[in-house]
């Protein structure tokens, strides 16, 4: 039988997620023991070494969204600054490269159409029952476009409702990077927990939590064993059926597959000079985005930092589809994609080319994807797996985070502090 208030607790990940709950819960003078499978912490934040790319770069998550009050906070507290989004938004998707000012067509009617929907249905089917005439073959396609690209998502499971209330919240703060990038972030919550008291284990990856005897067991794949009163399992939705659970816990769990999970991948180039800032006499220089209908269709510049690094964007169902290439061959397909964006040779941009990363989200053994997305069936989902049951295994996550920034840094950080609040509150109060 479990404890009824425990105080000694296994965070399984050590992600933005599994370090928030684990710092809240040591704060509160819990005894803390986090297991993280790789040997770092950051889960999908993923910093790159600064000497790569001249400065911290991003492998994973990189902007803070809108108001992120939570990561705001932490922000403050690790004395990081925010580096805000600035710049041009270029297309070329005409066939010529020019200042991005497309709007949606047809939005007005988009958005009252929006408006009346009472029963959640998938965006490709809303598209389909209210846009289906040709004249709004346009429309379908940037919709299409924005629900693949931005939230990674499957047009066909994406929830029209969640989309809406996304698009519908305008938020507030200036979106950017943070300066020191979001590896600093990671390493100052982990310096919290270890300063609080909690025991980090890098290379621990769990693979069974057993229960028994009012004790709960994580088993880890290299032999190790840590026992504690309960855990927080903070992993990415599709690890959550790799790891064997208690029966109770493990039928909470099921609901996970009614959450969205989609993959990016992520194409990082260093060159010599910003060649593209004075492209056949059109003045780039104030780069920020990049949309294109190139195979790899979204780029980005760290603008109006000067670095010379240009980031490539592949996300959602076609993301999937190329989860056989390797890092070489999709460092290939960004440059062939800049080629035909720019009209130069790919030799030519090759050339000047001083440093390559490719990270495929997908392949990543203790990710499997990018990040969560609602689905019609989530909301129910989200409240299943937190919903408290007496039982000694918690769930945390950005997947379970119910606010309009799902997939987000700042949900995972808020889904972390609102598990450990939950979990305090629930204990003896003095």
């Amino acid at each position: 039988m479990t404890p009824r208030h425990p105080t000694q607790f296994l965070i399984v990940g050590a992600g933005a997620a599994g370090l928030m709950t684990a710092r809240e819960l040591a704060r509160a003078g819990k005894r803390v023991t986090i297991l993280e499978a790789r040997d770092r912490c950051g889960g999908r934040i993923h910093p790159l070494p600064a000497e790569e790319f001249g400065y911290p770069a991003e492998g994973g998550a990189e902007f803070v969204h809108g108001a992120a009050p939570v990561t705001r906070a932490l922000m403050r507290e690790a004395r990081l600054s925010l580096s805000p989004h600035e710049g041009t938004r270029w297309s070329a998707r005409t066939g010529a490269l020019s200042p991005d000012r497309s709007l949606l067509p047809h939005a007005d009617r988009f958005y009252r159409a929006l408006s009346e929907v009472t029963v959640d249905l998938p965006i490709a089917e809303f598209l389909e029952t209210r846009f289906a005439d040709r004249q709004y073959g346009e429309l379908r396609r940037t919709i299409t476009r924005m629900v693949e690209g931005y939230d990674a998502a499957d047009p066909r499971c994406a929830s029209t409702l969640a989309l809406r209330d996304e698009w519908l919240d305008r938020g507030e703060g200036q979106q950017g990077r943070i300066a020191e990038g979001y590896g600093a972030l990671v390493e100052y919550l982990a310096a919290e927990c270890r300063r609080h008291g909690a025991a980090i284990h890098l290379g621990a990856a769990v693979t069974a939590i057993d229960e028994g005897r009012g004790r709960i067991a994580a088993r880890c794949q290299n032999g190790a064993v840590f026992e504690a009163d309960a855990a927080v399992l903070t992993v990415p939705p599709p690890l959550l059926s790799e790891i064997a659970l208690p029966p109770a816990a493990r039928e909470k769990a099921t609901a996970s597959t009614d959450i969205g999970f989609g993959n990016v991948v992520k194409i990082l180039l260093r060159f010599q000079t910003t060649w593209w800032a004075d492209h056949r006499g059109q003045d780039l220089a104030d780069l920020s985005f990049l949309l294109s209908n190139a195979t790899v269709p979204t780029w980005w510049t760290q603008y109006p930092a000067a670095h010379p690094v240009l980031t490539g964007w592949f996300a959602g169902p076609k993301a999937d589809k190329v989860a056989q290439l390797t890092a070489a061959e999709l460092v290939e397909m960004g440059i062939a994609s800049l080629a035909e964006i720019f009209n130069l040779s790919p030799d030519g941009i090759t050339s000047s080319l001083v440093a390559a990363r490719a990270i495929n989200w997908v392949n990543d053994p203790f990710a499997r994807g990018a990040y969560s997305y609602a689905t019609p069936k989530s909301r129910e989902a989200q409240s299943a797996l937190k919903k408290p049951d007496g039982g000694a295994v918690f769930l945390s996550g950005e997947a379970l985070y119910a606010g309009p920034v799902m997939g987000t840094v700042e949900a995972a950080l808020a889904s972390g502090l609102e598990t450990a609040q939950a979990i305090i509150a629930a204990g003896p109060q003095g």
